[in-house]
């Protein structure tokens, strides 16, 4: 307890490990930003000393800011959702390879894809390029470059 006392930075630093590690065991990633700030706080009271109501306010406004530094970026990873059906793949370019009805096959990429025309397109001639316009499900939603439909 005299290590704690002597060097109060250990505590912020052990709580912030013990609440990162708790993180690992728990569902979501909350403690983690938390764990942080106190990591932070600990760091912060090796290069200056405070008293422990300065601490706390030093805690609460990292962990206001980690938590809001988290926030914004889940909210730019959901923009940019990899893995996602339609990632990537609206705007770009398909080729008919065969069609029936509305339904077809086109390649986009090195790939064949199941595609539907919009409604009121009809398949173009196999040098005339689809434009890819949605998703759904595994179905890419294509309309001939051309058309405004």
């Amino acid at each position: 307890m005299e290590m704690f006392e002597a060097h109060p930075a250990l505590i912020w630093l052990v709580a912030g490990l013990a609440l990162m590690l708790l993180d690992t065991m728990l569902p979501g990633a909350f403690l983690l930003w938390i764990g942080l700030a106190a990591i932070l706080t600990g760091l912060t009271l090796d290069v200056v000393t405070l008293g422990f109501a300065v601490q706390v306010i030093v805690f609460a406004v990292l962990t206001a800011g980690t938590i809001t530094f988290a926030l914004r970026l889940r909210k730019s990873k959901k923009a940019n959702v990899i893995n996602a059906p339609g990632s990537g793949l609206v705007g770009r370019t398909a080729h008919v390879l065969s069609h029936d009805g509305r339904e077809g096959r086109v390649r986009l990429g090195d790939s064949d894809w199941q595609a539907r025309l919009v409604e009121g397109a009809v398949w173009p001639e196999a040098s005339v390029p689809l434009r890819v316009i949605g998703m759904d499900g595994t179905v890419l939603l294509v309309q001939p470059e051309m058309s405004e439909a």
